[in-house]
């Protein structure tokens, strides 16, 4: 690799070169289960850059087959997409200025911080809605890369519907802009003699020629981050024939993004919550259908493990918070302190409205509440979104959006394990799944936190598992495949938000069936000849790689 850096460092690249031990070891880990070190980190300054890298890979693939790029940023990932044995890219040093924002748009660079992201759409009034609970953490490059969604995906979707528009530079090395087109504009495009028009020829023609089988093999689920989107690429019916939407949500294997157009909604800034405690779950087949037809913004839960987790740990929040909003918390907590004497709730269920005034809200959640009084929901009223964290509804968010993070940091014995972090079912089952799958969970006796979004029947499920120890480490792929194969059973998708990576990609043949995942394959090939994108990933996946990079210490 000595020889291929200064091989880099005289072909043009500008941005910075780092090949040294703490480099190296920081970013061979994501926030998934696996470790892989890579031989080179690189900071590309700009789109040309990237162009460089690309070309440059291209230039020495055949005498270095291993040579590849992934593109990095946060490191939030749970599924091992940001990390590979060659050379990363690391987005956040360069790629970090923010456009212009309107209203309804805003140009972003891939580096950006969520955080840092989202108080300049409030200043006028708008928001991207589709952020992870990683917001804090997360990139919005990250985000496009795993079609991310969260917990306004229930009103608002997933990223895919929120990207106008892309600049891409695809694997000849040259950055092009990537948006929604009119079949007469794909006419052209697909005449051009270059690369470009190669792409969207080739691609055109598997979707048309494969259109019905295609548009069938869409999961049957709210949101699906599983595979390449194919099913929404080409629309015979509007003439519309979309790209992006096989680049969101790709994890950097088909190109690099390297600027991001944003679609943005009006930021209600009212909201309130209505909190369900629940002894079992029994009830859940009558009680979801009845808070759905009342179209909340969002439909959220956490399992009493997260809850005694989140108590367990509760100094961890007075350095979060600082002290004024910790004691803000606890006093918030006094109530459902009472609340825990009478026994600790199975599942906590909040449901969220927002509008533009606060008795809108209150209407919302008094009409809500009325219909489940029999299952003695009590509800909160936040008030601006400024003082929210005055509201008595944010000691709920902060156990749900803070308790993976607790599991990673606070729990020294044993480690998180994400591997069946992010399955999803059609909610109208969820009476039956869930037994079923607690189940498998007592039967390999991990201990696991259960939340997510239930109004999507997408839950997040984190065990703690020492994997030094090689019997643990042997129950991975059974448990793995045990939950795998109920979630397919009811017709679900092993990921609704967090993507394939090293996790599930070895399991996009059985989640879509042989014809799907060839034709997935044949995207990859078309898109990525050389493999230079971030192999191991997607249709690229492979178990037994995989299972030899899960880390070894913690």
């Amino acid at each position: 690799m000595e020889q291929l850096k200064k091989a880099l460092v005289s072909s043009g690249f500008n941005g910075d070169v780092d090949d040294s031990a703490t480099t190296l070891e920081a970013y061979s880990h994501d926030a998934s289960l696996f470790e892989i070190k890579p031989q080179l980190v690189v900071y590309p300054k700009d789109a040309k850059d990237v162009g460089r890298l690309v070309q440059f890979a291209a230039k020495h693939k055949k005498a270095h087959p291993s040579l590849s790029l992934t593109a990095r940023s946060a490191g939030t990932d749970m599924a091992g997409g940001a990390i590979n044995d060659s050379i990363i890219m690391d987005f956040t040093r360069y790629f970090n200025e923010v456009g212009k924002v309107t209203s309804t748009l805003v140009h972003t660079q891939p580096g950006v911080y969520y955080r840092d992201f989202e108080p300049l759409t409030l200043k006028h009034g708008s928001l991207m809605p589709s952020y992870p609970a990683s917001r804090d953490l997360a990139t919005v490059g990250g985000i496009v890369a795993n079609n991310s969604g969260g917990e306004k995906s229930l009103e608002y979707g997933k990223t895919k519907d929120y990207v106008q528009s892309l600049q891409v530079v695809f694997t000849d090395g040259v950055e092009r802009t990537v948006k929604p087109i009119t079949k007469a504009e794909l006419d052209k495009k697909m005449k051009q003699k270059d690369f470009e028009g190669q792409v969207y020829k080739q691609i055109y023609e598997l979707c048309e020629k494969n259109y019905d089988v295609i548009k069938a093999a869409k999961p049957q689920v709210s949101k699906n981050s599983m595979g390449y989107t194919l099913w929404e690429v080409w629309d015979r019916e509007t003439g519309i024939f979309d790209l992006t939407k096989l680049i969101v949500g790709s994890e950097g294997t088909l190109g690099f993004v390297t600027d991001i157009t944003f679609k943005l909604v009006p930021h209600r800034e009212h909201s309130g919550l209505l909190v369900l405690f629940l002894k079992n779950t029994n009830s859940l087949g009558e009680l979801i259908p009845k808070v759905l037809k009342h179209k909340p913004a969002t439909f959220e839960s956490f399992d009493d493990a997260t809850l005694l987790l989140s108590i367990k740990f509760m100094p961890y929040f007075l350095k979060m918070l600082g002290l004024k909003r910790f004691i803000s918390l606890l006093f918030n907590l006094l109530p459902d302190a009472l609340q825990l004497l009478r026994g600790v709730p199975k599942m906590i269920l909040m449901v969220e409205f927002n509008g533009k005034t606060e008795d809108e809200v209150r209407q919302k959640i008094k009409a809500l509440h009325s219909e489940l009084r029999s299952f003695r929901a009590r509800y909160e009223i936040n008030g601006f979104e400024e003082d929210a964290t005055e509201g008595k509804s944010e000691k709920f968010w902060i156990m749900r959006r803070h308790s993976f993070n607790l599991l990673r940091s606070k729990v020294k014995d044993k480690h998180t394990a994400p591997f069946i972090d992010d399955l999803i079912v059609n909610p109208k089952y969820l009476v039956d799944f869930l037994p079923r799958l607690r189940s498998i969970i007592k039967k390999y006796k991990l201990f696991a936190t259960v939340q997510g979004h239930i109004g999507d029947g997408n839950f997040h499920i984190i065990p703690l598992m020492k994997l030094e120890d090689q019997a643990e480490r042997k129950k991975l792929l059974p448990a793995m495949k045990e939950v795998n194969e109920l979630v397919l059973k009811y017709h679900g998708s092993l990921s609704g938000e967090h993507n394939d990576g090293l996790i599930r990609g070895p399991w996009l043949e059985r989640q879509f069936g042989k014809p799907v995942y060839t034709l997935m394959h044949q995207v990859k090939t078309i898109m990525d000849p050389e493999n230079i994108c971030n192999p191991h990933k997607k249709t690229d996946a492979d178990w037994e790689y995989s299972y030899s990079h899960i880390r070894d210490h913690f």
